[in-house]
């Protein structure tokens, strides 16, 4: 299998486990039997026998080949001999003891880990929400300086037409009408015939 090929499945294999502080080293150069260091932290005995076995099974259903695995009775330190790479699990302590990473470390190849290639999926989705809300804006940016251009016009600068003054409220209550004055009666003109039988009727008969 090829060399890259293979230690991209080494390293799946690993973070599928919850391989923790995976590091890939170069040893070409260093020594004549392998081309790669791969070196993982278990935290229990379960686990680093769990590593091992995973990375032995991704490895065979690649097509690659297993050498051999040993240190799973301990579990402290589980080695895994692929041919050109050697993946060393190990318990922290037993890591931080040995220091493998100064013996084989001084070639370290860069890999992208699960854990970065999350990151780079959330950056560039965070960076498509940003774009898209940017772009939402754009149309509302353009109405506000519309907005604001023509404040800026003569016409809008003008001053406001006077109002017209408003027309007084009647008053509810309505002024009662002026009655006509009643006409002066006239005094009735006695006819002549009438004053003479009067009279006429008051003296005595004689």
């Amino acid at each position: 299998m090829e060399l890259q090929k293979l230690q991209r499945v080494v390293v799946d294999a690993l973070e599928d486990v919850k391989g923790q502080d995976i590091k890939v080293y170069n040893t070409v150069g260093l020594s004549d039997m392998f081309d790669r260091v791969v070196l993982a932290s278990g935290t229990s005995n379960r686990q680093t026998r769990a590593l091992a076995s995973n990375v032995a099974e991704k490895v065979k259903a690649a097509g690659g080949k297993v050498v051999s695995v040993e240190g799973t009775d301990s579990g402290e330190w589980v080695l895994v001999d692929l041919g050109d790479i050697v993946v060393h699990i190990m318990q922290p302590a037993i890591r931080e003891y040995y220091e493998l990473e100064e013996m084989w470390g001084s070639k370290p190849v860069r890999m992208k880990l699960a854990g970065d290639r999350a990151a780079a999926r959330r950056a560039g989705t965070d960076g498509a929400r940003a774009a898209g809300r940017a772009v939402a804006k754009r149309p509302a940016a353009r109405k506000a300086a519309a907005t604001r251009t023509a404040a800026k016009t003569p016409a809008a600068r003008a001053k406001p037409a006077a109002k017209k003054p408003a027309a007084p409220k009647k008053s509810a209550k309505r002024a009662a009408p002026k009655r006509a004055a009643a006409p002066a009666t006239k005094a009735r003109k006695s006819s002549p015939g009438r004053s003479a039988r009067k009279k006429a009727a008051k003296k005595p008969a004689r």
